[in-house]
């Protein structure tokens, strides 16, 4: 299902990309100028997240993730780019029960493919790149087998607390709906650098990169924001 969705977004992406680049080298507009003269800083909610856990989600295994995102514009049409979030997860099947929760953050930057054509054009076609690290506690476990010649046995493994780090290409798009309201979407392909720490028990997710079992993966997300100028 994601992959699908990622290859429609990804050519529409590409023609919108192709479109832009023809409108902007007919258009001869003073750019230098207009950035010159105006700034932005953009204030956005993840509303997607929340929605795809709860559908995930389920009486035996639950995930939670909330996130906020914050860019500013600041040279050419790259934008510096903070984003954080907490969240966490919850097992409770018959022969295995814990939970994790965390938090993290992400900073990177994002590059428009758009060349802005008078002052209050600030809609955005983008690629960028990001660091991740996420800060993650999971709570001791309980776990029980069940064997043919053993019999029935319990145990329990402690708690742990860990850090994952990854790296992140994105591409995606910021539309201004009405003046200072923004609605978009992110694409990302997320890169987890240190996949050896969580090969005993790994929490099932992990807000903001995913369920770290998987040294890839990728993600779709969607954002209303809010923008101040001056």
């Amino acid at each position: 299902m994601y992959r699908s969705i990622f290859k429609l977004l990804f050519f529409v992406l590409l023609s919108v990309t192709c479109r832009a680049q023809d409108d902007s080298t007919a258009a001869e507009k003073p750019e230098s100028k207009i950035l010159a003269t105006q700034r932005q800083l953009r204030l956005g909610v993840n509303t997607s997240t929340p929605v795809i856990n709860a559908l995930a989600s389920d009486s035996l295994s639950k995930r939670s993730a909330y996130e906020v995102t914050l860019d500013y514009a600041f040279k050419n049409d790259v934008y510096l780019v903070l984003e954080g979030g907490f969240g966490g997860s919850t097992i409770h099947y018959t022969d295995l029960k814990y939970n994790t929760n965390n938090s993290y953050a992400r900073i990177g930057i994002d590059k428009s493919m758009l060349q802005r054509l008078f002052p209050n054009d600030w809609d955005m076609l983008f690629v960028g790149v990001r660091y991740g690290i996420g800060l993650i506690n999971r709570s001791e476990a309980t776990f029980s087998t069940n064997d043919n010649f053993w019999g029935a046995t319990t145990g329990t493994i402690p708690a742990k607390s860990m850090t994952a780090h990854w790296a992140e290409l994105n591409a995606g798009m910021r539309v201004e709906l009405l003046k200072h309201l923004f609605a978009g979407y992110n694409i990302r392909a997320k890169f987890l650098a240190n996949d050896k720490a969580f090969r005993e028990l790994p929490p099932a997710y992990v807000a903001g990169y995913g369920k770290v079992e998987k040294s890839t993966v990728f993600d779709f997300n969607f954002y209303l924001c809010y923008a101040l100028r001056w």
